[in-house]
């Protein structure tokens, strides 16, 4: 009889982790800003040598005399703890025992002149909350994810073929805790109430504003002197981390606002970090941005490239997350970019491209995307530079998509319009159709458009408020279904009626008007239509998807376009009157000769509409020539009526 086979039941232990410190080739690839791992070298991490444990610290600081490491384990004692420089490159190292997690330290540097600087950690992965400046001692290991299934499906995807509608939020606004003081909800507060929030509308991805480390709350997040740190203003490091485990587990992408066009000019931050320009240009007309008063990276050092890209990197394999939102790109690519006569200098061929700026953008996206498919770079870019969203490796930057600020402009302009003028503006709305295919759109309706005296989306509309809640339901039906991804600020979707402020909560009692409520149903609803039906989202980039009924009928101020796709049968026509007048036996051209069958209608008393609409439920076509198509349907078009209706080809 053969012996049963048994099985040890003894736990493999793990293999102990090596010791953390920099070696040679640490400081050989930083130098040649190749080192994609080197947020986790530098900065402050718990380890263990010789049998003790503590925390090894290391900083780039090339101009040094010396550098000295001070904290609340040693009481900021200035002479203590002198680190040691490693190599040519510049980076000082000290490993210190028995120190541990929440610890309080900053960098003294000693100029050459003797000066002294106190810095905080660029690469801290934890911050002081403000108004301290001091970096903070944390270990970002050891936190159990629970997205496995998200994570694993996202690299599978085409993300051009995917629906995309992405709700831009900044936490210290969205709702402010009853409990007073700055009414911060935490990372984890606030996952327990976004989560639900956004399956309800429901939208497929949130970006969020002002997450890395920043000192001041009216900046948004905007000057930024943590870039490994997610703000200490919501919690820890891991608090974060269960955000985005909670947002995937729920089926929400989480995208994340990143600046690499400039920087915070505070003293404990990067600006001459060690006495010197290392972060920055030294020529202030290369260094600096005059009218935002801050600095601007000097990306012809392989340093500062690495120093970005190693962060995006950080990100994605510490923090999850799915994609980033580049703030600001126009104004890396030209080196006049806000700037008079005399304040910035040409290139060496004359001109005013940075070309370390194309090169970075290429490296940065052939690296990431290259590595991580799924992952979506979106650039911020608002003027008519050519192949933004070209193929990684190609001559373009290679971001997956680009802000449509021209379709915004357009569309904004045209809808503040009072309706009898709306016919002298008709191509505003149709222009953007012409470029298109230029590049993978998406179309913004952000932050930066409900602040600063812009008014709110629905203050922007014309007429009384019923009238501006009307034409705000006709402006976002034409948003969902044109061509492009789509994106909102948070607040527009229930018509929020004040602009937006970093430091009050959205006006949610407004949800008591029926105005308001009928307008946040209505959002969901549109965005329930976007991702049910794969002709509204899956080809957004060339006429395949996209064909206008009637792109000319001005004198009516009425639009009727039909979305569609490859794969599918099913298509979306959308006809919307932009004014408030009635169309009594309105006829449009159709593409088929079948059944129409209606999927939405605007003026709906429970989207908050004045309701009444005699429109059939369904309405089989006529032969007869109408806006160049041999057969047509017909019905009474509401005033400010937007129409959605579902038919199939044969």
């Amino acid at each position: 009889m053969a012996a049963k086979k048994t099985t040890s039941k003894t736990a493999v232990k793990p293999a102990p982790k090596e010791p953390v410190e920099v070696t040679d080739v640490d400081c050989y690839l930083f130098g040649q800003g190749t080192h994609y791992d080197i947020y986790k070298k530098l900065g402050s991490h718990p380890t263990e040598q010789n049998g003790q444990k503590g925390m090894f610290f290391a900083v780039w600081a090339p101009n040094a005399a010396a550098v000295h490491v001070i904290g609340t384990f040693n009481g900021w004692n200035e002479d203590q703890y002198a680190m040691t420089k490693a190599g040519e490159v510049g980076i000082w190292t000290i490993f210190i025992p028995n120190v541990g997690e929440g610890e309080l330290y900053k960098y003294l540097i000693y100029t050459p002149e003797g000066n002294k600087i106190y810095k905080a950690d660029p690469y801290a992965n934890y911050a002081e909350l403000r108004p301290g400046t001091a970096s903070r001692t944390y270990d970002i290991e050891g936190y159990k994810w629970g997205d496995a299934r998200w994570m694993n499906a996202r690299d599978k995807k085409d993300v051009f073929r995917q629906p995309m509608a992405i709700y831009e939020c900044h936490i210290g606004s969205w709702m402010k805790h009853p409990d007073g003081g700055d009414g911060f909800y935490t990372y984890r507060e606030f996952a327990d109430r976004i989560v639900p929030y956004l399956k309800e509308l429901p939208y497929t991805h949130i970006e969020l504003m002002g997450i890395l480390e920043h000192p001041l709350d009216a900046s948004w997040g905007y000057q930024v002197t943590g870039y490994y740190a997610p703000t200490s203003r919501y919690g820890t490091p891991k608090d974060f981390m269960y955000l985005i485990d909670e947002l995937h587990k729920a089926g929400i992408g989480v995208i994340l606002d990143w600046v690499p066009a400039h920087f915070c000019p505070d003293a404990h931050g990067l600006a001459r970090f060690d006495g010197q320009c290392i972060y920055e240009d030294p020529d202030p007309r290369r260094g600096e941005h005059p009218e935002w008063g801050t600095k601007i990276f000097n990306l012809a050092k392989p340093e500062v490239k690495n120093f970005l890209i190693a962060n995006v990197l950080y990100w994605i394999r510490e923090y999850h997350i799915d994609g980033i939102r580049v703030d600001a790109v126009a104004s890396m690519l030209y080196l006049d970019y806000g700037k008079k006569n005399g304040e910035w200098l040409p290139n060496k061929f004359g001109g005013n491209q940075n070309l370390d700026a194309i090169t970075f953008f290429q490296h940065l996206n052939s690296v990431v995307r290259g590595s991580y498919p799924g992952f979506i770079t979106i650039a911020e870019e608002s003027t008519a530079w050519p192949k933004v969203t070209s193929p990684i490796g190609t001559d373009g930057l290679g971001f997956t998509f680009k802000w449509s600020m021209g379709w915004m402009h357009d569309f904004l302009e045209y809808m503040k319009l009072d309706p009898v003028m709306r016919k002298g503006s008709h191509y505003n709305m149709t222009f953007a159709m012409s470029y298109n295919d230029a590049e993978k759109y998406i179309l913004p309706l952000s932050h930066d458009e409900v602040v600063h005296l812009k008014c709110s989306m629905v203050e922007k509309m014309p007429g009384y408020e019923v009238d501006k809640f009307a034409n705000l339901r006709l402006g976002y039906e034409y948003w969902i279904g044109h061509a492009g991804k789509k994106l909102l600020f948070m607040g527009q979707e229930f018509g929020q009626h004040r602009e937006w402020s970093e430091a009050r909560e959205l006006d949610w009692f407004l949800l008591q008007n029926p105005l308001n409520a009928g307008m946040q149903k209505y959002v969901a609803e549109l965005l329930k239509i976007y991702r049910k039906y794969p002709c509204m989202y899956e080809i957004d980039d060339s006429w395949a998807g996209f064909e206008w009924i009637n792109a000319d009928d001005k004198d009516r101020s009425i639009y009727s376009f039909f979305r569609k796709t490859d794969d599918s049968p099913v298509k979306l026509m959308f006809i919307l009157n932009m004014t408030p007048v009635e169309y009594k036996d309105y006829r449009v051209g159709v593409p088929e000769m079948t059944t129409y069958k209606l999927l939405l209608n605007s003026t709906d008393e429970k989207w908050g509409g004045p309701g009444g609409s005699n429109i059939p439920k369904s309405i089989k076509a006529k032969k007869g020539d109408c806006d160049w198509k041999p057969q047509y349907i017909a019905f009474d078009l509401p005033a400010y009526g937007g129409l959605i209706f579902q038919f199939e080809s044969k």
